[in-house]
């Protein structure tokens, strides 16, 4: 259980690196991101800017309900 427990930490500080990184990135080079994304696929600006919302939403959705919950309930436990 311990070596679960690990694994979920571990997983846990990853997940919410790349968040970071990723939402770091958006915000800092939001123009560049957007440019290259519209020629791409043909989307507004306030479309983009509804998806990268969107997506780092469920991201951080996922990395609460898959990493951080598990985590948490195995230590309270005591397991």
């Amino acid at each position: 259980m311990e070596t679960i427990i690990e694994i979920l930490g571990w997983c846990l500080l990853i997940n919410f690196g790349m968040l970071l990184t990723v939402t770091i990135i958006i915000v800092t080079m939001k123009d560049r991101i957007t440019k290259i994304h519209q020629r791409t696929f043909g989307l507004s600006e306030t479309q983009l800017a509804d998806i990268y919302f969107r997506n780092i939403g469920v991201y951080k959705i996922l990395i609460i309900f898959f990493n951080l919950v598990p985590y948490l309930a195995l230590k309270i436990a005591g397991l």
